[in-house]
Parts: structure tokens; sequence; C-alpha cells
């Protein structure tokens, strides 16, 4: 099936995230106490925007229930690995760096010498040139809506710019042609 491209609704994943960042949503399982929810927030944010996740076994990026889900919904480097490389359905986007972040971004931090990154964060708002002083993130598992992104004491930090969400022909054929 061909697949097209369209504009990432950052609007709507930072009203998402504004909604979400102190609540749990019950359509999701909250891993805040096994390992975080930080990822599965974001995740979430980023499907509110444009409604599409990719089911590819092993490699996509989807949640349908805490049993059947990729590791790329809920996994900080798998996460990574997913939005910088899919050439399929779903979100897409590139390391960039902290001058080319918008709302709608994600952020993920280092906090210890393992090379391993450990939370992710969605920006909520950037006031002026974008700055660790200027950007404005929400998170979950230390939940917060607006936090200065400074305000983290991280030892490596990588910026993801989404700069698209691809869905197959058959989805817009759905939201043109009522069945």
């Amino acid at each position: 099936m061909p697949i097209f491209s369209e504009n990432y609704k950052r609007d709507r994943a930072v009203e998402y995230a504004d909604f979400w960042a102190y609540r749990r949503n019950p359509e999701y399982y909250s891993f805040s106490g096994i390992g975080g929810d930080c990822t599965n927030f974001v995740s979430q944010c980023i499907y509110y925007a444009n409604g599409v996740m990719n089911y590819t076994k092993d490699f996509g990026w989807y949640y349908i229930d805490i049993n059947d889900r990729a590791a790329a919904w809920t996994g900080v480097d798998f996460f990574y690995n997913f939005i910088t490389t899919n050439e399929g359905v779903g979100p897409y986007g590139e390391e960039t760096s902290i001058e080319n972040i918008e709302i709608g971004d994600v952020i993920q931090m280092q906090f210890n010498d393992d090379s391993t990154f450990q939370h992710t964060v969605i920006v909520m708002s950037i006031d002026g040139e974008p700055s660790p002083e200027t950007i404005r993130v929400a998170a979950h598992s230390n939940d917060s809506n607006c936090r200065q992104l400074d305000s983290y004491q991280y030892q490596a930090i990588r910026f993801l710019h989404i700069l698209g969400v691809r869905k197959e022909f058959s989805d817009l054929l759905n939201n043109i042609i009522p069945r």
C-alpha cells in the first residue's frame, strides 16, 4: 500500500501533554513503578497528534496493551532508534541541535556515566532562542509540565526533531470517503 507524509501536528501533541502531565490516561498502562513512564507518555503525545502507529513486529512503534506493545513505545533508546530510522508509517525525525528544536519535539537525557539515555521529555514551549534556560518540557516519572530544561542535572542530552508522520494511502481514503 502506498504511503504519504503529512505534517506533524505539534500543537495537538502539546495539548495532550498539557492535559495528561499530572494524570494518567486509563487507556495506557502506567510504567511509573516499573522503570518509568516517560517514553510511554511522550509516545502518547506524539500518537495523539496524528493518530498513526507502526505495527511492525519487533521494530515498530505501537501500543495495544501492556503485553502487546513495541519496545519503541516505552524504551528510551528503542524510541530514539525508531524515530531516527523509520521509513514506514508513523512518526519520523532526526537528531538535531538545540537551535532546531520546536514545540512538540523530544529531548532525551543521560544522568550517569554508563552512556545510556534514561529520560524522555516533550517540548512544551520555547521563550525566545532555544536554550536550556528558555525551553520548557513536560514529562512523566517525575511528573512535570512546563519545567525549565536547565533544572535537570543531566550529563548528556540529545534533541529529536519530528519531521512528519507517514500514513498509508488507505487512511487518507477513509478520511475522505465515508463508509
